[in-house]
């Protein structure tokens, strides 16, 4: 399904349903991602994407080569499904001799993701906390830096529809002195794959 039809879906109060229908089809193969959740992705269309976003202590996490806070060069629509997601603005600044992290560019490829540091320095501190859960949609637009927080030990799945902004970038808030390296895409193998549509459909049943 599109996404305009799946965000129809979630307008229509419809997203445990289409979940359910939508992990229930061959081919599915989760993502570990860097930023701590597996990715079960289920549409990609040109510069729109849909996927399901699963946190849970039952499928080992991809180690994180830079930091949680990042923002993305797409607009988020993020639906709960289950679980709680605390969404983290995180307010950068730049700096020079008192910076505390370098701003480093994400390039994803089929392989995985190029990780790049920029000369651009800064320091952060927590701005807004927003905190969602079951049956709540947010939205964050391209650009904003922040963190997906979820409760330590808890199970949380959202649904997350990306649409691309032209001319924007992935960006990462990482060590200063990180160089740049390749981080190789892990996917997850049939059964691992099975046991998190397992877990999700266990919570929407």
């Amino acid at each position: 399904m599109s996404y305009g039809g799946v965000f129809q879906r979630l307008a229509r109060g419809e997203a445990r349903a289409w979940a359910l229908a939508a992990i229930s089809g061959d081919g599915l193969r989760g993502v570990r991602h860097p930023l701590g959740f597996v990715c079960l992705p289920l549409e990609r269309d040109g510069g729109e994407g849909v996927c399901i976003h699963l946190w849970s202590d039952s499928l080992a996490p991809a180690r994180s080569t830079t930091s949680q806070i990042h923002c993305h060069s797409w607009d988020l629509v993020s639906h709960v499904l289950y679980g709680q997601v605390r969404n983290v603005h995180a307010v950068v600044t730049d700096a020079g001799h008192d910076a505390t992290h370098r701003v480093f560019e994400v390039v994803s490829g089929p392989g995985g993701d190029r990780i790049s540091p920029t000369p651009r320095t800064v320091r952060h501190e927590t701005g807004l906390v927003e905190v969602f859960g079951p049956g709540d949609t947010y939205t964050l637009p391209s650009g904003r830096f922040h963190s997906s927080v979820v409760p330590e030990g808890g199970e949380t799945a959202t649904i997350a529809l990306g649409r691309s902004r032209p001319g924007s970038r992935d960006l990462s808030l990482g060590p200063l002195r990180t160089g740049g390296h390749h981080v190789p895409r892990q996917a997850l193998d049939t059964a691992e794959t099975a046991l998190a549509v397992r877990l999700i459909a266990a919570h929407l049943s």
